[in-house]
């Protein structure tokens, strides 16, 4: 395996976060792997862009001119992507790089996989709210019913990817949905995936935290679509 991992920062309006997550994705050892770091200004219109380019010589800036959505903006990451493997990294500091190393060490000891996700339901400290947590475990129940899968936390961020498997996925939704999206997809293609767990530190909606409710009914359908349809 090529060591060279390629991380995904998909950018929204994200002025008060986006500095401090490049320095700690910066700063996270891995051992030998080469980070390839791409940040996809995904139509922001605070701040983020001036604090992104302040990193401009250590990592890739891809930029959509409006706002399209997280799926549309791991699409264009993925497009450039060159690790041998792939993972998304959110830009609001919910989730922390020093969970990478269990994550990697996790897709390197088992050819098997496609995919590693990091659960927050396998978090002794799990935090989050309570609607929120109640929505994701229906949603992954679902995906595990119809799928014939074990999984605890498919809305999960944190899900590192090999590069020949996600690369080959079609990437179609556009908004939060492509959690579950590139859930089915795998499960379909008879991917194997397997969970590890992660820390977990959720910001308020004041924050700035974007998923809604109406998310979790965008996802409902979309599994059911690539179920069914």
């Amino acid at each position: 395996m090529s060591r060279k991992i390629s991380i995904i920062i998909p950018v929204f309006n994200e002025e008060k976060t986006i500095k401090a997550i490049l320095e700690k994705v910066l700063a996270q050892k891995i051992g030998n792997w080469e980070k390839e770091i791409i940040v996809v200004n995904d139509g922001s219109s605070d701040g983020a862009e001036s604090a992104i380019k302040e990193f401009s010589g250590n990592i890739i800036i891809l930029k959509n001119e409006r706002n399209l959505g997280k799926g549309a903006a791991v699409a264009k990451g993925l497009k450039v992507a060159s690790g041998s493997c792939v993972i998304i990294q959110d830009a609001d500091l919910e989730y922390s790089p020093a969970d990478w190393p269990l994550m990697i060490e996790e897709l390197e000891k088992n050819p098997s996989l496609a995919a590693v996700y990091g659960s927050r339901e396998l978090s002794p400290k799990r935090k989050g709210y309570f609607l929120n947590i109640l929505g994701v475990r229906f949603l992954s129940f679902l995906i595990n019913f119809l799928f014939h899968s074990n999984l605890t936390d498919v809305y999960t961020c944190y899900k590192l990817f090999r590069s020949d498997f996600i690369k080959n996925i079609k990437i179609e939704s556009r908004g939060f949905e492509v959690e579950a999206e590139i859930t089915c997809k795998i499960l379909k293609n008879k991917g194997i995936i397997k969970e590890v767990p992660i820390s977990y530190f959720p910001r308020t909606f004041k924050q700035g935290k974007h998923i809604r409710f109406k998310d979790g009914l965008i996802g409902l359908k979309t599994i059911l679509k690539h179920k069914f349809f």
